[in-house]
């Protein structure tokens, strides 16, 4: 049975769904017209086939309705197997193994963040040989994720897995003096007899749950969102809100990297004083402390590894310059949020402040657009990682060398 339809009559706005439509044997042939997932998940697209075929119109073996019902037929199997696609038993079982093995690798780092793990017990085993079980069930681990991770389909937990990748591949070095060698892979291998001659101490420092720039910190918060989201290819829920606290916050950070904001008050006759308008810049500070918080609150969860990335690089820098923000009584808490005593920030030297967020706020500032630009444009982008953990994100050459 030959299909033809006549596009011409359905209007514009679902005629492109047909390009390509056409069938001979009895089999559908070119599927490229089911390219549009949001029409089949709408309902729209089956509701205008369905409708289409009930006419009978356009089959050329005529208007039957033994024709009619197995046009019905195949349409109803199409949308069902491009709704629920079958996935292959390999794609399942890594599926199921990232899952569980985002469980086991949290309890591992829980393990070495905590200090008992680096105290001798009563039962008798020392300090050294529970750090060194504590680790190689770290790289087991470790390593279990990032194979499953490379077979899986659940992309919102992957793109955490790449900046896991990326967090350990930033602290080789680091990791290098306990034994551990990063591969090729993406994966870790112990040097188990260059980890018994290491200071645990530095083991515990690597692992530090008190800096929150610590690897095992960084690790720690990757694994915690992995670990919460959903494993879909949806956007984020929360991405207009994300997009719209991290755009204030670069206008928040131009503003006071910007010479307008301090420029002196004047007097009645108009001429220019020793003062800086401190209420308005004060304004402006809490404004980009609020900000601050606000995308973080939204964006931390976000799956999209442009965002992730860049509110790394907003944390690393806010983190570096956590004394000089102190100086101006913005102080950071263990979580990375930002609060401000005015009083002490009214007394600070204005100058001070001026030729802080000159380049601070001007480094801020491009991240933020970042973020935003990738909550904005890139929320469905595919998120995918390279065996070190650096990322493919759509669109990212246009920044290199930005960030």
């Amino acid at each position: 049975m030959g299909i033809s339809i006549d596009v011409g009559n359905m209007g514009s706005d679902y005629s492109y769904l047909f390009q390509g439509m056409t069938s001979s044997g009895g089999s559908l042939g070119n599927l490229n017209f089911l390219s549009d997932y949001a029409s089949i998940k709408n309902g729209s697209y089956s509701r205008l086939m369905k409708a289409y075929y009930g006419t009978g119109q356009s089959l050329s073996t005529g208007t039957g309705t033994s024709d009619r019902k197995r046009g019905s037929n195949i349409l109803d199997k199409i949308l069902e197997e491009k709704m629920h696609p079958k996935v292959s038993k390999e794609v399942q079982k890594a599926n199921t193994n990232l899952t569980a093995g985002l469980s086991s690798l949290n309890a591992s780092v829980a393990t070495l963040q905590n200090d008992s793990t680096y105290t001798d017990s009563t039962d008798g085993r020392s300090a050294a040989d529970k750090v060194v079980s504590a680790v190689k069930a770290y790289v087991t681990n470790y390593n279990n994720v990032v194979t499953a991770a490379k077979d899986s389909t659940l992309s919102s937990k992957t793109a955490y897995v790449a900046n896991m990748m990326s967090s350990t591949a930033a602290n080789a070095d680091k990791l290098s003096e306990i034994g551990l060698t990063v591969n090729a892979n993406g994966t870790l291998m112990l040097n188990e007899g260059k980890l018994k001659e290491a200071d645990i101490s530095k083991v515990q420092d690597l692992f530090s749950s008190e800096n929150i720039l610590s690897y095992g910190s960084m690790i720690s918060s990757r694994l915690q969102f992995a670990g919460s989201a959903a494993g879909t290819n949806g956007t984020d829920s929360t991405d207009n809100k994300t997009s719209s606290a991290s755009s204030s916050l670069k206008a928040d950070s131009q503003a006071l990297a910007s010479d307008a904001l301090y420029q002196k008050v004047k007097d009645k006759d108009g001429n220019e004083t020793d003062e800086y308008d401190i209420k308005k810049i004060l304004a402006t500070v809490k404004s980009f402390v609020s900000n601050y918080n606000k995308m973080f609150d939204k964006a931390e969860s976000s799956s999209n590894s442009g965002v992730v990335a860049n509110l790394s690089y907003i944390r690393e820098k806010t983190a570096r310059n956590a004394d000089a923000l102190k100086a101006f009584g913005i102080s950071v808490d263990g979580k990375g949020r930002m609060k401000i005593d005015e009083d002490t920030f009214k007394k600070a030297d204005m100058s001070k402040v001026q030729a802080f967020f000159k380049d601070y706020g001007s480094s801020i500032a491009t991240n933020a657009s970042l973020v935003d630009y990738y909550m904005t444009t890139q929320a469905g982008a595919a998120n995918s990682y390279t065996a070190g953990g650096t990322y493919h994100v759509q669109g990212s050459s246009r920044y290199t060398g930005t960030v």
